[in-house]
């Protein structure tokens, strides 16, 4: 599946990704599991149950810019945000802790 991923931490101040994915959902949804330990990410809501864009802003609080300097984990990244979402565009906007698909 081909996508396209922007990554938004500010005004003027964000990253983009055209990628083409082999992934299926659930290796993608594992590579982000992963992600959400390895960051020591918090779960956003109070039951603890994790919804994809919860997962998705929270790994993008936590890595910051610095990690997304980093071309192959944003790769990685936006090929398991497409692959785990099956949608060929996606917005995360962490000032307005929101994701768009």
């Amino acid at each position: 599946m081909r996508g396209e991923v922007l990554v938004s931490f500010g005004p003027e101040q964000g990253r983009q990704w055209s990628v083409e994915t082999a992934l299926d959902n659930w290796a993608a949804r594992a590579w982000l599991d992963a992600q959400f330990l390895e960051l020591e990410c918090e779960p956003l809501r109070a039951s603890g149950k994790v919804l994809i864009a919860d997962k998705l802003l929270a790994i993008v609080d936590a890595a910051g810019d610095d990690r997304f300097a980093d071309a192959d984990w944003g790769r990685q990244f936006a090929e398991a945000v497409i692959a785990a979402t099956q949608r060929s565009l996606v917005r995360i906007d962490l000032t307005n802790r929101s994701v768009n698909y």
